[in-house]
């Protein structure tokens, strides 16, 4: 995600070994242990470049590496993929929180391929996966949250987003809908 170059030969490679790319499904997670979370008032300039550079522009580098053989065949899905904080903000996350504006370019990258047959498309996962990074923070397992892609490939191609919100736990401020 950070070295684009790298990122788009490995594009080339992985076409070139199974005839192409149907879907690319972009969901950087940076390693919490290493990523200092900050609150607004903590957050310098460069830990939201190095997000912007991570989340942002990986996802637009991903995405420039398999438009154009999409755009030949045209067929194909864009799958981009943010926590909660591009969706309900989290001041403890702030520097985190930059991934909306993932969520704002794959929403207008579906606003744009409208029509063409290739399916662009934001999930925002609003729950830790396997384990709670933050208090009260809902977790849920992969195999709880893949419904949401697979439903936003194959049958709800025409949306822009979908939202895997948790299980409500006692304590939990925001006890939203499970799916999406």
């Amino acid at each position: 995600m950070l070295d684009r170059d790298a990122l788009a030969q490995a594009f080339k490679d992985a076409a070139a070994a199974f005839g192409g790319i149907d879907v690319l499904e972009y969901s950087p997670v940076g390693t919490f242990g290493s990523t200092a979370l900050t609150a607004p008032t903590e957050t310098e300039p460069s830990q939201v470049e190095f997000e912007m550079n991570f989340q942002l522009y990986g996802a637009m580098a991903a995405a420039q590496a398999v438009l154009p053989a999409m755009r030949e065949v045209g067929a194909g899905a864009l799958l981009h993929t943010t926590g909660a904080g591009s969706i309900t903000p989290d001041p403890r996350v702030a520097n985190v929180n930059a991934a909306a504006a993932l969520r704002n370019w794959a929403i207008n990258l579906h606003n744009e391929l409208a029509g063409t047959g290739i399916q662009a498309a934001h999930v925002g996962i609003d729950v830790s996966i396997g384990t709670s990074i933050l208090p009260r923070l809902p977790t849920a397992q992969p195999e709880e949250i893949s419904p949401v892609y697979w439903a936003l490939h194959a049958t709800h191609r025409d949306e822009a987003e979908r939202v895997f919100r948790g299980v409500c736990r006692s304590g939990w401020r925001r006890c939203p809908r499970l799916g999406g």
